[in-house]
């Protein structure tokens, strides 16, 4: 039998992008497992390829961004459930969706969204994982998991309550109603909503942007963000201060200021 396309698309393009999408219209860019496992490889394969330089996440069509885990292609009910023992659920979580937010948040180069449609459920946690997110101006956000019972997953509620606060989070993920364009700016929940038709020219000229900019600089900046919110001021002091150690000696800095001095725009090369 031959094995499954799991319809994730991933090339390095000579800007320092790695463009990666999502190519699965037909299930609404919902992941199977084996998607879902190929999109967490490469997340993980731009963390450590000294090529990229910023990546590119998006989707087939303009329906959907991502409806998340795709319930509609779970065994029909007809189907004799496995037993299920203590942990299964969790190992199951800890090694699928959790695994993908995480590769997103701890890859070490900027991460840009083309939203192009509607994520649903984990669909928006891989949303609100990305550092950057463009998004057209008919797309919404939808936490579905109330509707069905299911709570949370994928980082939800840590990835909204650190961006939107506990009140919005709470309004979110409890009434599970659709989150449109004009809140998600308005939330802070994305960067900026365009037209349809320009949402991922914008969202690639901001991943050049990245891309072409201090790239261990940038690394470091977003591990700072990342554990701002987890650090008290004497720990966030620290980071910044060996963070700061840590770009002083890179050839990035030295050639910003050779720019500033010489009054010309600075030539990052990402070292």
């Amino acid at each position: 039998m031959a094995e499954e396309d799991p319809g994730i698309r991933s090339q390095v393009g000579g800007d320092g992008v790695q463009y990666v999408h999502i190519d699965r219209a037909a299930v609404g860019n919902s992941l199977s497992p084996s998607a879902r496992d190929a999109l967490t490889d490469a997340f993980e394969a731009a963390a450590n390829d000294p090529r990229v330089r910023a990546v590119l996440l998006s989707s087939a069509g303009e329906r959907h961004f991502c409806a998340g885990a795709g319930l509609s292609t779970r065994p029909a009910a007809t189907t004799p459930a496995p037993e299920k023992r203590p942990g299964d659920v969790a190992r199951l979580l800890q090694r699928g969706w959790q695994r993908l937010i995480a590769a997103v948040l701890d890859c070490d180069k900027p991460v840009v969204a083309a939203l192009n449609g509607t994520a649903v459920g984990a669909g928006v946690s891989l949303v609100l994982a990305c550092d950057f997110v463009v998004m057209a101006a008919g797309s919404t956000l939808i936490e579905a998991f109330v509707d069905r019972g299911i709570l949370p997953d994928a980082g939800a509620i840590h990835l909204l309550t650190r961006i939107v606060g506990l009140r919005r989070a709470s309004e979110i993920l409890m009434l599970g109603e659709p989150v449109d364009a004009a809140r998600c700016l308005e939330w802070g929940l994305v960067n900026r909503v365009t037209g349809s038709e320009e949402v991922h020219d914008v969202a690639a000229d901001v991943a050049r942007r990245l891309a072409a900019g201090p790239s261990v600089m940038l690394a470091l900046t977003k591990r700072l963000l990342s554990v701002s919110s987890e650090s008290d001021r004497a720990r966030a002091f620290e980071q910044e201060a060996w963070a700061a150690e840590i770009v002083s000696s890179t050839a990035d800095l030295a050639e910003g200021l050779r720019a500033f001095a010489e009054r010309r725009p600075a030539r990052f090369e990402g070292r």
